[in-house]
């Protein structure tokens, strides 16, 4: 799942990027700083790697199997930001993917987060199991080389994506994805076998979600004391870890605060692919409503997409349909085109996800797009080639010596996710078709992702939380969303409420992205505050409204009131 960002008038963000490596890691340990009685050795971060002088840096030992001593040892690199108050403990950060790194969270947004919690905490990030090249179990790859990666999905969607117009109207875009249902069948089951095989193998079992609640319990009673109150934000599948770890720790619950959310119970008991077709994705053609929206209130001089004055969102719709068709006619007759329909659609679908980049992307990728389709460009330096359309190693992410993809977030998630259940990849396919039908048009055939490969990744995670999801809970937790959110859609958060009751206050924030965090509001940004501080909020029957910030534009002289308005929401 995409990760969150930050408007610079917000208050947290992360990006899913990975850390580089001195000898032993990024500590510059000839100048630590002791330790604790944590059993954290603190030192300076290296400054080559990290450049927030405020962080300290650390490996904290963990059990692969919290059940099972002999399964042996891991470690986390952890980090931390000293309170700049009166200390009241620690606040601990996920910020999602699964696989994104805390420690990057905080070099980049550390003293926002210092910020919203009001300097009384210390912050503290890690990178999870399986995350980066300094934790153990840590990233996961399944290739050694790029021409491998390449050879192993040459002609497959894997690499292409699925290349269809118009939400599967046509029927040779149909017999198309479905002919390679038993070629990517077969190619799965090999990846699987192929994972088991690298030697980052034995590690699979060890990355999951339970195992990393564990840790932070783990984390907290080194740091805070045995049996002290957890403190926790988790960003988007970090919600999915909140869940469990208020759920398997209820009486441990300090401020916990979730944005961006999953509902808990899709992951424990259904198949990930369904999931995210018809449920996750629900919201997601919704802001694109917003997007050509706003596109049409700001006009061609804010907007190039649109062609004339007082173009509709209908018009500015079919402008863009029009350029995937275009792209997808052009690739029928040449496969080596670096646009497609794929390319156009993955490409939204970022956008949607972070709505403050909407303007960027008419100003400079919608006409590089156009003129690569048209043919008045053969090459474009920003355009990937077609054998990059896959996601690889986390760009610009030099500590990993391997450049192949990285396998993290899909041992990770899938490990969380049910049993096999001898789903087919036709099947699959299928529910991709449907759900272009019924639930997202623009997005639903977004491929690779890796929600669709669960049903095929051969390794469940030794510890897997199946609830209940409605415990008592210690002290009550703050639930954010957007009011249309593209992959976490603001279900999730009312499921939240409703499982938790009396032990949850839902903030609903009107506007566009995933999650609230994507763009700034005042309001939301107090609400977090006085919770974080003061363990308060407003008396408004267990849920707050806010406005995103007036004065946060997604287009030249359009924000988001106006979108909402136009929409008619």
């Amino acid at each position: 799942m995409p990760m969150f960002s930050l408007s610079a008038t917000a208050t947290l963000a992360a990006l899913c990027l990975g850390v580089g490596v001195l000898a032993d890691g990024i500590y510059n340990t000839s100048e630590a700083t002791g330790n604790d009685n944590s059993g954290i050795t603190w030192g300076d971060c290296d400054p080559s790697v990290v450049t927030n002088s405020a962080m300290s840096c650390g490996f904290f030992e963990i059990p692969l199997d919290y059940h099972d001593p002999s399964a042996g040892k891991g470690k986390l690199a952890v980090a931390k930001i000293n309170a700049t108050g009166e200390r009241r403990g620690s606040i601990f950060l996920n910020p999602g993917g699964p696989g994104g790194s805390g420690l990057d969270t905080l070099n980049s947004n550390g003293f926002l987060l210092v910020a919203l919690t009001g300097g009384l905490y210390d912050i503290v990030s890690w990178d999870p199991r399986g995350v980066g090249s300094l934790t153990v179990p840590g990233e996961i790859f399944c290739f050694d080389t790029l021409d491998e990666y390449d050879a192993f999905w040459n002609g497959t969607v894997e690499l292409n994506g699925i290349l269809e117009a118009g939400n599967f109207t046509d029927q040779a875009d149909i017999d198309a994805l479905l002919a390679q249902a038993p070629i990517m069948q077969a190619k799965y089951d090999e990846l699987g076998r192929r994972c088991l095989r690298h030697p980052l193998g034995k590690y699979l079992r060890y990355v999951g979600t339970a195992a990393t609640a564990r840790d932070v319990v783990a984390l907290a009673d080194a740091l805070d004391g045995p049996g002290s109150p957890v403190n926790f934000i988790g960003i988007s599948y970090g919600t999915l870890l909140g869940a469990w770890l208020i759920n398997m720790f209820p009486e441990r619950v300090g401020r916990v605060m979730v944005d961006g959310v999953l509902d808990p119970r899709f992951i424990a008991t259904e198949e990930t692919a369904p999931v995210w077709a018809f449920d996750q994705l629900a919201d997601s053609d919704k802001v694109y409503e917003g997007f050509i929206t706003g596109c049409a209130l700001a006009g061609p001089s804010g907007c190039p997409i649109a062609t004339s004055e007082g173009q509709s969102a209908a018009d500015i719709d079919a402008t863009i349909q029009a350029l995937i068709r275009q792209a997808h006619e052009a690739d029928r007759r040449n496969a080596s085109l670096p646009v497609t329909s794929q390319t156009i659609r993955s490409e939204l679908l970022g956008v949607m996800g972070n709505l403050s980049f909407a303007q960027s992307f008419v100003d400079t990728e919608w006409p590089q797009f156009v003129a690569a389709v048209q043919g008045e460009s053969n090459t474009t330096a920003q355009l990937s080639p077609r054998s990059a359309s896959a996601p690889r190693r986390r760009d610009n992410d030099t500590s990993q010596p391997n450049p192949t993809r990285s396998y993290s977030t899909r041992a990770i998630l899938c490990g969380d996710t049910v049993d096999l259940r001898g789903t087919y990849m036709s099947e699959v396919f299928e529910d991709i078709i449907a759900a272009s039908h019924n639930t997202s048009r623009m997005f639903s055939a977004v491929w690779p992702s890796d929600y669709y490969s669960c049903p095929f990744w051969p390794v469940r995670a030794v510890e897997r939380y199946q609830g209940p999801f409605n415990k008592t809970l210690a002290n009550n937790v703050l639930v954010v969303s957007n009011k249309f959110d593209p992959v976490t859609p603001i279900a999730g958060a009312k499921a939240w409420k409703a499982l938790l009751g009396d032990n949850a206050t839902l903030v609903e924030q009107r506007g566009f992205g995933h999650t609230s965090v994507s763009v700034p509001s005042q309001c939301t940004n107090a609400v977090m505050f006085q919770y974080l501080v003061n363990g308060t909020v407003p008396e408004n029957n267990g849920t707050v409204v806010c406005e995103v910030d007036a004065d946060f534009e997604l287009f030249k002289g359009v924000n988001t009131a106006s979108i909402l308005k136009a929409m008619g929401v």
